[in-house]
């Protein structure tokens, strides 16, 4: 009975682990990979590279993604908005989208900023204005206390920078832990992740309506990997600890700094974070939205690129433009009546 039972259990792990092996295939196939791979003193790095256009009236762009992302997410809501503006890099951080992980270092802010500045280099890129979206927001942090020099210009969306109360969801926690999360990330993660990909994404937008497409053009699933999983878990359960060490630091921070956050926010507390480095960066503006979630970068996008002009130098009033944001929002969320007479919910795209 105990070798029946030992027998299985085995099969039943083959079949876990098969299962996981076919999906990461599949989810590759349906999301090829779109940028180029670098090679950074040790790893290759993957990003989409979009050339200086002869209209450009902008600095060159660097993109960085957040938690559980890749570089699709930026792209699919600047590139189109900014072509023929600037040169635009969109990165997939180490261990993340078709980036290789690199040594350990890349487990932490620090280490992902230096090699973003070695893929400038390697791309010809003197300096930028470094856009980073929530956890990337850590890394633009630590990009412009460690690369001055390559910094035009910092924009903030919704960043995770400072210290927060709490911890982190247990999943993460087991999945940067070294046998129980490999087993979990190869076992269970891809089964349980594919059926909460929508919910989940659904919930980065709230109290926003998440774009129809969205998950066909960014390719959350992604992240359900198992080595991206746990590679995305341990960023995640460094990340307190690293900002909580580096948070004093950020007056040291001398580039032109903007930060675009919601007041509704479920994801990152911007009380804390947004208004943290408003706070402690000198000569930061800080635009807060009523009634914005967590992705300033899709529902804000006008107001973003609006960051980006300013912090090149160009005229723009940060706060009327944010009012309209704000009458946007209003405008969506209120009941429409069709020529029916019916009640109906306005949905955005942007």
């Amino acid at each position: 009975m105990i070798h029946v039972l030992l027998y299985a259990l085995v099969l039943l792990l083959v079949l876990a682990v098969g299962f996981s092996a076919y999906k990461t295939r599949a989810i590759e196939q349906a999301y090829p990979n779109i940028g180029e791979l670098t090679d950074i003193d040790g790893f290759r790095m993957n990003a989409l590279h979009l050339q200086r256009p002869a209209t450009a009236d902008l600095p060159p762009l660097i993109f960085i993604h957040g938690a559980s992302g890749n570089l699709r997410d930026q792209f699919e809501a600047f590139a189109g908005p900014l072509a023929g503006r600037a040169e635009m890099l969109f990165v997939d951080r180490p261990g993340h989208g078709y980036s290789e992980r690199g040594g350990p270092e890349n487990a932490l802010p620090s280490g992902q900023a230096d090699a973003i500045a070695r893929l400038m280099e390697k791309r010809g890129i003197e300096s930028a204005i470094i856009v980073g979206h929530s956890f990337g927001g850590a890394i633009a942090a630590s990009f412009g206390l460690r690369h001055p020099d390559k910094t035009a210009g910092l924009l903030f969306l919704a960043p995770a920078t400072h210290p927060w109360p709490g911890g982190i969801d247990w999943y993460y926690t087991l999945a940067a832990m070294p046998v129980a999360g490999w087993l979990f990330a190869h076992l269970l993660v891809m089964p349980i992740g594919l059926r909460r990909v929508d919910r989940g994404t659904l919930s980065v937008f709230r109290p926003n309506a998440r774009p129809a497409d969205y998950i066909a053009k960014t390719a959350p699933e992604l992240v359900l990997r198992p080595k991206t999983f746990r590679h995305n878990a341990t960023d995640a359960a460094n990340l307190l600890a690293y900002v909580s060490a580096q948070a004093p630091r950020y007056s040291e921070i001398k580039a032109p700094t903007i930060i675009i956050t919601g007041d509704s926010d479920d994801i990152v507390m911007e009380e804390l974070h947004s208004r943290g480095l408003a706070r402690d960066i000198a000569g930061a503006e800080l635009v807060t939205i009523r009634n914005l979630g967590h992705k300033p970068d899709y529902v804000a996008t006008d107001v973003a690129i609006a960051a980006m002009e300013r912090l090149a130098g160009q005229p723009r009033d940060l706060q009327a433009l944010a009012q309209q944001v704000e009458a946007r929002i209003a405008r969506l969320e209120d009941p429409i009546l069709d020529e029916a007479g019916t009640s109906s919910q306005a949905v955005t795209t942007s």
